[in-house]
C-alpha cells in the first residue's frame, strides 16, 4: 500500500505543479506567457496529466479520486474483486498528499511574480477553480458530466486497449488528449476541475501560504469541484458496464 501511495504522490505532484503553473504562467504579472489564454490552460493540463499519469505507472496513475471511486464502482458493478478500503485510501492519501506538496511548490516557482500581482482572483485562479456564472446547481451539473466524460472514456479506453491493443489507445498520452478536449468542449463554465484533490489541496494551499495581496481562498464555492467531479466519477463507473460491456451476441 505504501507503494501506491508513493507512486501516486508523485504522479499528483507533478499534476499540480505543472497544472498550477500553467496558470500561473498564463495569469501572473511579468510572466513570460502571461496572457497566452485558456487553449494554452487546457493543453497545458492535459499534458500535466500526461507527466503525471508516466510518472505514477506503478500505481495505474488514478491520479484522482473520482477515478479511483469511478473504477472501484466498475468493478463492483461488473461483481469483479474490488480494492479493499486500505487499497482505496493509499490512492486517496497519496492524491491529496501529493497535490498539496505540488501548489507549494507552484507558489515557489512564482513566488516573484505573485508578490508582483494585484489582483487577487487571478492569484486565487492559479491554485482552484472557479465558475464563469456562479450559479451552483448548474456548476455542479457542469463537474458531473465533465468527470463523468472522464471516468467513463478511461474504462472504454481500458476496454479498447483490450481489444485493439495499446497502440490504440496511446496510453498516458491518450488521457492527456482527453483532457484536453473536455476543457475545450465543458471548461467554460468552471474551469472544469473534474478532481476533487487537484482543487480542494491547491485550495487550502492558498489559504495557509503567505501569499501576499492573496484575499478570500472561496470556500463558498469549494464544495462543488469536490462533490461535481465525486458523483461524475461513481456514474462513469457505473454505466460504463451496462453501456460498454453489453454482449455482442
Amino acid at each position: 500500500m505504501f507503494a501506491i501511495f508513493l507512486s501516486e504522490a508523485v504522479g499528483s505532484m507533478l499534476l499540480i505543479l505543472l497544472g498550477c503553473g500553467v496558470v500561473a504562467n498564463t495569469a501572473l504579472a511579468k510572466s513570460k506567457g502571461q496572457g497566452t489564454g485558456f487553449l494554452f490552460v487546457n493543453w497545458g493540463w492535459g499534458l500535466a496529466v500526461f507527466v503525471g499519469v508516466i510518472a505514477s505507472a506503478k500505481s495505474g496513475g488514478h491520479l484522482n479520486p473520482a477515478v479511483t471511486i469511478g473504477l472501484l464502482v466498475n468493478d463492483v458493478a461488473q461483481g469483479k474483486p474490488a480494492m479493499d478500503f486500505g487499497t482505496v485510501m493509499a490512492y486517496i492519501a497519496g492524491q491529496f498528499v501529493g497535490s498539496l506538496i505540488g501548489a507549494f511548490l507552484c507558489w515557489v516557482a512564482y513566488k516573484q511574480h505573485f508578490d508582483e500581482e494585484a489582483d487577487q482572483s487571478a492569484k486565487l485562479a492559479v491554485f482552484c477553480t472557479a465558475p464563469a456564472i456562479r450559479k451552483p446547481v448548474f456548476n455542479l451539473l457542469t463537474e458531473i458530466i465533465g468527470t463523468f466524460v472522464l471516468v467513463f472514456v478511461v474504462i472504454a479506453g481500458g476496454i479498447y486497449t483490450d481489444n485493439a491493443g495499446k497502440v490504440g489507445w496511446l496510453g498516458a498520452f491518450g488521457v492527456a488528449l482527453l483532457i484536453v478536449v473536455i476543457g475545450t468542449g465543458l471548461g467554460g463554465p468552471t474551469g472544469y476541475a473534474i478532481n476533487p484533490t487537484r482543487d480542494l489541496c491547491p485550495r487550502i494551499m492558498h489559504a495557509v501560504l503567505p501569499i501576499k495581496g492573496k484575499g478570500d481562498s472561496d470556500w463558498s464555492y469549494s464544495w462543488v469541484p469536490v462533490v461535481g467531479p465525486m458523483i461524475g466519477g461513481m456514474l462513469g463507473g457505473l454505466l460504463a458496464s451496462p453501456l460498454l460491456l453489453f454482449p455482442l451476441h
